[in-house]
């Protein structure tokens, strides 16, 4: 059966979002969907997977309530469920910036649809910032985009600060995975006095879906939060591994190298993770294998944050 998997938001004012969520969890349950979905005051975010019927009863089920009937969603098809589990959590913000007050509701930049995107992008009067984290960027990025260099969302606004200047970057254009980060990114630059400020609507699975492949301005694959790792301009799942270490996306190359280790590490954090992490990890690669031999899928807990691995910058 073929897997839909649905990515969906919505800035909108929730201030019932903690008593949304116990009956929107059951209903995720009943139609055997799995992902994340998040709930906070100022709206909802995530993915999901399931069958074609179970997304629409989903979708349907979200836009009854007449403050999620513009919910955003994007699709994209697997064959296989790419979440092991489905969880509903409380957040203070949907995707975390930690400033306060920014609000996609009052002001953000300039929506540009995915048909123009190469048209704006290539203009050289346009700074093209990749708002995403670096292991992101580093398998896949528009030309000529520029790299913040975070590892978190946390840190674009020191980036901002630190190297874009409203009277110098007259013209800037961001883009994320889906849209939502640009949301936040854009209105935070406006709320800076950056005046043209764009963002690609609907992100970069938007302009895979639009944009022929022969036309794109796209360069590798995107990365995804789930189970496919990637996917390439067709939607489809890229040629990407996840290292369970750390989370960042691996060659077959990286597997190569004396360094990885299933399930545990590899070349970007054998020399970065503690001995207790180590040891936590070979005991869960272990349970893994076990659970294979059963022909089981082995849960257990979830998966460490990819900006945990270190106690230096790319910690946060």
């Amino acid at each position: 059966m073929e897997i839909v998997v649905a990515a969906m938001y919505r800035f909108v004012a929730l201030p019932d979002f903690e008593q949304i969520q116990p009956s929107l969890l059951a209903f995720c349950k009943s139609q055997d969907i799995k992902g994340t979905l998040l709930l906070a005051k100022e709206g909802i975010n995530g993915t999901v997977s399931g069958s074609r019927q179970a997304i629409d009863a989903l979708l349907a089920y979200l836009r009854q309530d007449p403050r999620l009937a513009e919910l955003d969603h994007k699709e994209s098809y697997y064959q296989e469920q790419p979440f092991y589990r489905m969880k509903v959590k409380l957040k203070k913000e949907i995707v975390t910036m930690g400033v306060e007050g920014i609000d996609p509701n009052h002001v953000v930049g300039t929506y540009v649809e995915a048909k123009d995107w190469n048209d704006l992008i290539s203009d050289p009067d346009v700074v093209v910032v990749d708002t995403r984290n670096d292991y992101e960027y580093a398998i896949g990025t528009f030309e000529n985009a520029v790299n913040p260099e975070t590892t978190t969302f946390r840190e674009f606004p020191a980036y901002v600060k630190d190297n874009l200047d409203p009277a110098k970057h007259k013209k800037v254009a961001m883009f994320c995975t889906g849209g939502i980060r640009c949301e936040k990114s854009t209105a935070y630059m406006k709320e800076q006095g950056f005046d043209e400020v764009y963002h690609l609507k609907g992100g970069i699975l938007k302009y895979f879906e639009e944009v022929p492949a022969e036309e794109s301005l796209w360069q590798g694959e995107c990365f995804v939060f789930d189970n496919r790792v990637a996917v390439n301009h067709k939607l489809e799942k890229g040629h990407y591994d996840q290292c369970h270490g750390c989370r960042y996306p691996i060659t077959e190359q990286d597997k190569q190298s004396p360094h990885y280790e299933k399930g545990v590490c590899c070349p970007h954090c054998y020399d970065k993770l503690s001995s207790e992490q180590l040891s936590r990890f070979k005991e869960r690669q272990k349970q893994v294998e076990l659970a294979l031999q059963r022909s089981q899928v082995h849960i257990g807990a979830a998966p460490p944050a990819r900006q945990r691995r270190t106690q230096s910058k790319a910690d946060s």
